[in-house]
């Protein structure tokens, strides 16, 4: 399965002629959204009061070119209405061993009901390995009657003294407001010139289901000129089309340009099916205006592909293969070719998960040759999931 941590690892293998450091903070970034993605992914499976509680715990060992390993380990703990995260990163140290990095904890309570609230804190080291809080986000969904909800997200930044300072509050409100018709506003405030928090960018999106239950939707992104004013940036139009076993999304986005015109830039076209015996196929073909060593001519252009294949043996081991294609950019006009192979093989047994993640890249002879393996040892008992394709 394509995860954000594919993703994740691929863009730090994409950035192996950079500073380790710049690569380990994107790193770090990446896994702290996807730690908290993950929090909210387990929310609706939130215990209840008479439920035993379940944990595990999960290790992964980033390998790749880079003389300098990488660490993760997690835990998962639920008890009642609390579930506990917990993610800790090591990077190796000055006398070789690995040491702390970057720790996240995160707690969630299902406070009622129709309340879910989630804590985040990120803590940083120092030189000397102590523990410092670095960041702590908040938030709190209530889920309201007829299908609508109220989230609100705040971030706080520990400043010199240790003191935590609001920098960025996101409000985002969802309701019917007719038939099979949603809509969702988005408000996102950073820290003003004057002091406390001002918005500085609103969405609207409004989803329309439809014959075929096709879903369409438009998301339009305003951005504020800091004097009250509110001006289209861009334009997200999708529609989605499922099937009985396929499902097609089409997606196009406008941007405004220099002259204040709203013009498409981009189009994502992508297409998931499913065989009788299980398998699992998903190819994301992008388009653009801008293409790698080519002067821009106003047209959208094919610049990436990415095919994936699931599937699950016999023994219960499920295996992803993942295909992307880019243009040479010595050469763009000679059309795609494939610049990345990703492998990921999980076996699921009775004491826990074992999986390893393997990715290939074409070097500047043509060859591939591995660049990052990833394990992780997990004793978290499989579960029946439904697996998502990219």
């Amino acid at each position: 399965m394509l995860t954000t941590n594919t993703y994740r690892r691929s863009a730090c293998v994409a950035g192996q002629s950079v500073a380790r450091e710049a690569c380990l903070r994107v790193l770090l970034l990446a896994i702290g959204a996807c730690f908290c993605l993950r929090l909210f992914a387990q929310t609706p499976d939130s215990l209840t009061a008479g439920e035993p509680s379940k944990s595990w715990t999960a290790t992964t060992d980033l390998k790749s070119n880079d003389p300098n390993p990488t660490r993760i380990i997690e835990s998962h703990s639920q008890s009642g209405n609390r579930t506990v995260d917990k993610q800790s990163v090591q990077i190796r140290g000055l006398d070789g061993r690995l040491v702390p990095y970057q720790d996240i904890e995160g707690e969630t309570v299902q406070v009622d009901a129709s309340t879910v609230r989630t804590t985040t804190r990120t803590f940083g080291r120092d030189a000397s390995g102590a523990k410092s809080l670095l960041q702590v986000t908040e938030e709190e969904i209530h889920t309201l009657p007829g299908g609508g909800s109220n989230v609100v997200r705040t971030t706080s930044n520990a400043d010199l003294n240790g003191i935590l300072q609001p920098v960025q509050r996101e409000i985002v409100e969802t309701k019917r407001i007719g038939v099979n018709l949603d809509e969702t506003k988005t408000t996102v405030m950073l820290p003003s010139i004057n002091g406390g928090l001002a918005p500085v960018l609103k969405t609207d999106e409004v989803r329309k289901r439809s014959a075929n239950d096709a879903v369409e939707a438009q998301k339009t992104t305003l951005l504020s000129d800091g004097a009250g004013n509110w001006q289209v940036s861009e334009i997200r139009q999708s529609t989605i089309r499922q099937g009985t076993d396929n499902r097609t999304t089409d997606e196009r986005i406008l941007r405004r340009d220099a002259e204040g015109k709203l013009n498409e830039v981009s189009r994502v076209v992508s297409k998931r099916s499913e065989s009788n015996s299980g398998e699992k196929r998903a190819m994301v073909e992008t388009y653009s205006i801008d293409v790698p060593g080519k002067t821009p001519d106003g047209s959208l252009h094919l610049v990436e592909r990415a095919t994936t294949v699931q599937r699950t043996t016999a023994t219960g081991e499920q295996i992803t293969d993942q295909r992307v294609e880019q243009p040479n950019s010595g050469d763009p006009d000679s059309g795609l070719r494939v610049s990345i192979l990703m492998n990921d093989r999980m076996q699921p047994g009775p004491s826990g998960v074992q999986s390893t993640h393997t990715i290939q890249m074409r070097d500047s002879n043509g060859s591939f040759g591995v660049v990052s393996v990833d394990t992780t040892k997990s004793d978290k008992v499989p579960t029946i999931e439904v697996q998502q394709m990219p």
